[in-house]
Protein backbone atom coordinates (compact mmCIF):
# COMPACT_ATOMS: atom_id res chain seq x y z
CA UNK A 1 0.00 0.00 0.00
CA UNK A 2 1.43 3.24 -0.68
CA UNK A 3 1.34 6.14 2.26
CA UNK A 4 0.46 9.27 -0.42
CA UNK A 5 -2.51 7.17 -1.71
CA UNK A 6 -4.08 7.01 1.78
CA UNK A 7 -2.75 10.20 2.97
CA UNK A 8 -4.90 11.20 -0.33
CA UNK A 9 -8.03 9.99 0.46
CA UNK A 10 -7.81 11.06 4.38
CA UNK A 11 -7.41 14.48 3.08
CA UNK A 12 -10.26 13.91 0.28
CA UNK A 13 -12.55 12.61 3.07
CA UNK A 14 -11.81 15.60 5.55
CA UNK A 15 -11.54 18.50 2.58
CA UNK A 16 -15.67 18.80 2.48
CA UNK A 17 -16.04 19.44 6.36
CA UNK A 18 -13.02 21.33 6.31
CA UNK A 19 -14.66 23.67 3.58
CA UNK A 20 -17.21 24.28 5.84
CA UNK A 21 -15.91 24.46 8.84
CA UNK A 22 -13.51 27.39 6.97
CA UNK A 23 -16.90 29.08 5.71
CA UNK A 24 -18.48 28.95 9.62
CA UNK A 25 -16.38 31.70 10.43
CA UNK A 26 -17.30 34.14 7.51
CA UNK A 27 -18.30 33.93 3.78
CA UNK A 28 -15.20 33.86 1.51
CA UNK A 29 -14.48 33.12 -2.26
CA UNK A 30 -12.75 30.32 -3.52
CA UNK A 31 -8.85 31.89 -3.66
CA UNK A 32 -9.44 32.88 0.15
CA UNK A 33 -10.80 29.46 0.77
CA UNK A 34 -7.82 27.74 -0.79
CA UNK A 35 -5.31 30.22 0.55
CA UNK A 36 -6.66 29.49 4.15
CA UNK A 37 -6.62 25.37 2.91
CA UNK A 38 -2.61 25.92 2.48
CA UNK A 39 -2.32 28.05 5.32
CA UNK A 40 -3.11 25.14 7.47
CA UNK A 41 -1.66 22.74 5.37
CA UNK A 42 -4.01 21.11 3.56
CA UNK A 43 -3.22 21.24 -0.15
CA UNK A 44 -6.19 21.87 -2.81
CA UNK A 45 -6.34 23.31 -6.81
CA UNK A 46 -9.42 24.91 -8.00
CA UNK A 47 -10.23 21.87 -10.19
CA UNK A 48 -10.92 20.15 -6.85
CA UNK A 49 -12.58 22.75 -5.03
CA UNK A 50 -14.82 24.10 -7.80
CA UNK A 51 -16.71 20.99 -7.94
CA UNK A 52 -17.24 20.72 -4.45
CA UNK A 53 -18.89 24.30 -3.80
CA UNK A 54 -20.83 23.61 -6.78
CA UNK A 55 -22.21 20.48 -5.17
CA UNK A 56 -22.70 21.82 -1.43
CA UNK A 57 -24.73 24.93 -3.38
CA UNK A 58 -26.43 22.50 -5.03
CA UNK A 59 -27.20 20.14 -1.92
CA UNK A 60 -28.34 23.63 0.06
CA UNK A 61 -25.47 23.68 2.02
CA UNK A 62 -24.68 27.04 1.18
CA UNK A 63 -25.71 30.39 -0.51
CA UNK A 64 -23.51 33.04 -2.55
CA UNK A 65 -23.82 36.60 -3.53
CA UNK A 66 -21.61 38.43 -6.48
CA UNK A 67 -19.15 40.91 -4.89
CA UNK A 68 -17.36 43.53 -6.86
CA UNK A 69 -13.82 43.37 -7.03
CA UNK A 70 -11.35 46.12 -6.80
CA UNK A 71 -8.66 43.80 -8.14
CA UNK A 72 -10.51 42.35 -11.42
CA UNK A 73 -13.61 41.02 -12.24
CA UNK A 74 -16.60 40.40 -9.31
CA UNK A 75 -15.88 37.70 -6.99
CA UNK A 76 -18.68 35.07 -5.69
CA UNK A 77 -18.33 34.54 -2.30
CA UNK A 78 -19.73 31.48 -0.49
CA UNK A 79 -21.44 31.11 2.87
CA UNK A 80 -22.82 28.47 5.33
CA UNK A 81 -26.66 28.43 4.73
CA UNK A 82 -29.32 27.56 7.72
CA UNK A 83 -29.22 23.94 6.61
CA UNK A 84 -25.46 24.03 6.06
CA UNK A 85 -24.71 25.05 9.32
CA UNK A 86 -26.96 22.12 10.91
CA UNK A 87 -25.44 19.88 8.46
CA UNK A 88 -21.94 21.15 9.58
CA UNK A 89 -23.09 20.69 13.58
CA UNK A 90 -23.70 16.65 12.96
CA UNK A 91 -20.23 16.79 11.06
CA UNK A 92 -18.36 18.26 14.24
CA UNK A 93 -20.44 15.47 16.26
CA UNK A 94 -19.31 12.93 13.88
CA UNK A 95 -15.71 13.96 13.73
CA UNK A 96 -15.33 14.41 17.61
CA UNK A 97 -16.98 10.61 18.01
CA UNK A 98 -14.37 9.78 15.50
CA UNK A 99 -11.62 11.84 16.89
CA UNK A 100 -11.69 10.35 20.21
CA UNK A 101 -12.35 6.45 18.82
CA UNK A 102 -8.74 7.39 17.46
CA UNK A 103 -7.39 9.21 20.43
CA UNK A 104 -8.55 5.68 22.66
CA UNK A 105 -6.96 3.34 19.92
CA UNK A 106 -3.62 5.19 19.70
CA UNK A 107 -3.27 5.59 23.63
CA UNK A 108 -4.45 2.67 24.69
CA UNK A 109 -2.12 0.18 26.78
CA UNK A 110 -0.91 -2.81 25.89
CA UNK A 111 -2.00 -4.77 28.48
CA UNK A 112 -5.30 -3.45 27.93
CA UNK A 113 -5.68 -5.39 25.13
CA UNK A 114 -7.36 -9.17 25.63
CA UNK A 115 -5.24 -12.04 23.92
Amino acid sequence: MNIENAKSQMRKGMLEYCVLLLLKHRPSYASDIIQQLKSAELLVVEGTLYPLLTRLKKDGLLTYRWEESTQGPPRKYYALSNEGEQFLAGLESAWEELSNTINYLKNIHPTLIEQ
